[in-house]
């Protein structure tokens, strides 16, 4: 919605009262009377005159355009316009407008269908060297705000939307969206046929991208940029985990708290290896009552077994997990010495430690509504995604079951092990805002450790 000032004094509205009767007596005094007024004053005079009259004001108005085309109104549109592009690998071009930082930025497109939870997207690490397109078209109406980071950072190369919201209203809000980026040095384009780009990201699969806001960059330098540029075995995990350990004790706050009943009496102490580890799982660690231990990813297991704890979680992270063999040689030395939960690139990680071999998808599984079902139980689970990759189910050893499935395109979303004592799930349990689906897999934890105390 554009405003338009109002007149303040009856001086202000003489000239305009003049312009109704005869718009073109005061066309040569334009350069006194508000732009908006003027035509204001046209439609008013042509609704009365009628619409024949209306043919003829324009006319008249386009006739007499000499008159006021050399004032000195310094003219702006009231809307943005076009000044980005998103050049893809396949050659084509989107044009769009541009929000929170500019430049160029190069990176791996892909989709995520969550309604909401923008904000735990964009700082969920496992999008680092990738520009996240949201399929729900109106971004931004919620604002940002310190409770909802799922990290200290945005790991993110860009976000690509359909419509920003020009006003925040939630009453936890404490910044916009485009200040927030723009803070943070991560580029945003809107007004671009976001249905389109995830039409052909699902024909074709996930695309390496460059966004520019630069004039000085044509067309053909951006595409060359887009093939050169790789994401297939790169070691992402480095740059987005922490470098020394330290304990975590934030619990889920009590508002939004969704397990009231929740009496956890024994006290468990997880190592957490952080491979881009969201907030939100050492959250319900300790909200079932963990003392958690986080340590980087390149963390000895010689070390962490030292520290006695009674399990060890490997999180989600970003990339390749064939890029990162050390991370595979430090799950293979301990799992079975004590028990084991992997998540996301965690999951990805057991699977190759236990024998089994990981492949890139198509577009991947990227959103907060995929429904997972959980082969023990017949339980159909609706699940937070994130992830590029997955294991071949196929190429795991005897004595390793697939607990769970996507049921969207049936890739392996768990994997267990009870000779091992380890468990893993594809997707997120955590997952925050939600859905909250697939939070007793950290109860089951619980249990898996509890039971290997007897």
């Amino acid at each position: 919605m554009i405003s338009c000032p109002l007149p303040t004094s009856l001086e202000t509205l003489a000239p305009t009262a003049a312009a109704m009767e005869n718009p073109l007596a005061v066309a040569s005094n334009v350069r006194h009377l508000p732009r908006h007024m003027l035509f204001m004053s046209f439609a008013a005079h042509s609704k009365r005159s009628g619409k024949l009259q209306v043919v003829s004001v324009h006319q008249r108005v386009k006739a007499a355009s000499s008159l006021y085309s050399d004032c000195d109104v310094d003219v702006q549109k009231p809307w943005k316009t076009a000044d980005a592009r998103l050049v893809l690998e396949d050659g084509s071009i989107w044009k769009a407008k541009s929000f929170g930082a500019s430049g160029t930025q190069v990176g791996e497109v892909v989709f995520n269908t969550s309604l909401t939870g923008y904000q735990e997207i964009l700082t969920d690490p496992s999008y680092a060297g990738q520009f996240v397109l949201m399929t729900n078209p109106h971004i931004g109406n919620t604002g940002v705000n310190p409770d909802d980071e799922e990290s200290s950072q945005c790991f993110l190369a860009g976000l690509v939307i359909r419509s920003l919201s020009i006003c925040t209203s939630n009453w936890r809000c404490t910044e916009s969206l485009g200040d927030y980026l723009a803070k943070r040095n991560i580029m945003g384009i809107y007004d671009v046929d976001t249905r389109a780009i995830t039409r052909r990201l699902r024909q074709d699969g996930s695309l390496i991208g460059v966004l520019s806001t630069e004039e000085s960059q044509t067309d053909e330098d951006l595409l060359e940029i887009a093939h050169k540029w790789k994401i297939v075995g790169v070691d992402l995990i480095s740059g987005v985990s922490c470098k020394a350990p330290f304990v975590w004790s934030q619990k889920t706050h009590s508002e939004w708290e969704f397990h009231k009943d929740q009496n956890q009496v024994e006290n468990f102490h997880v190592v957490a290896y952080d491979f881009g580890i969201k907030h939100n799982i050492l959250r319900r660690l300790a909200s079932y009552g963990c003392k958690v231990t986080v340590v980087p990813s390149t963390w000895p297991a010689t070390e962490t077994l030292k520290m006695k704890p009674d399990g060890v979680l490997f999180s989600n992270g970003p990339g390749d997990p064939a890029a990162v063999p050390y991370a595979v040689e430090t799950v293979k030395e301990i799992i079975g010495k004590v028990p084991v939960f992997g998540i996301c690139m965690g999951h990805q990680l057991l699977g190759q430690a236990l024998g089994g071999k990981t492949f890139k998808m198509k577009f991947g599984h990227h959103g907060g509504n995929h429904p997972v079902g959980n082969l023990r139980n017949g339980r159909v689970e609706i699940s937070a995604q994130n992830h590029n990759y997955a294991v071949d189910p196929a190429s795991l050893p005897a004595g390793v079951e697939v607990t769970h499935i996507n049921l969207n395109d049936k890739s392996c979303a768990g994997l267990a092990c009870a000779e091992l004592n380890l468990m893993s799930l594809q997707y997120h349990p955590e997952s925050s805002p939600g859905p909250h689906d697939s939070d007793p897999a950290f109860r089951e934890f619980m249990e898996l450790m509890k039971a290997s105390k007897k």
